[in-house]
């Protein structure tokens, strides 16, 4: 089986868990003791058998998610949203994701003493959802 999913259930659980031993027995990948620990064994494409803590599997969809969004919105997507913005008329300084954006607010909002508006404009692939941040 190499398909492993609710792999969150599993981090920092002990393999003898209660709720461990009563989840792991619908999966169909095999779920082993390792330092009284949960794990996960899993057979890889040549047939060699390993076995990952939840932590790593975490990691790993994580990593491959991070790839498949970079490629989906890629640069391009980023300039086209720089170009909308230019023809609009906004001085647009960089493309940010939303946590930066989040982030970069709050710190204006701590660090300003005069009055600062911030416009977030956040692009996913289906929709865009724009907000204006009025720092007193």
């Amino acid at each position: 089986m190499r398909t492993v999913f609710d792999i969150k259930r599993l981090i920092r659980r002990r393999f003898d868990d209660k709720e461990v031993q009563r989840d792991m027995k619908p999966l169909p990948y095999k779920i082993v003791n390792k330092e009284g620990k949960p794990y996960v064994e899993v057979k890889l494409k040549d047939g060699e058998t390993k076995v990952f803590s939840p932590e790593e599997i975490s990691v790993m969809i994580l990593t491959k998610m991070k790839e498949t969004a970079e490629a989906f919105l890629g640069c391009s997507m980023m300039l086209t949203t720089k170009d909308a913005g230019v023809i609009v008329g906004l001085n647009v300084v960089r493309i940010i994701n939303e946590p930066a954006a989040a982030a970069m607010a709050y710190g204006l909002y701590k660090k300003t003493e005069k009055r600062t508006s911030l416009f977030l404009m956040v692009v996913r692939p289906h929709y865009a959802s724009n907000s204006l941040v009025d720092l007193a």
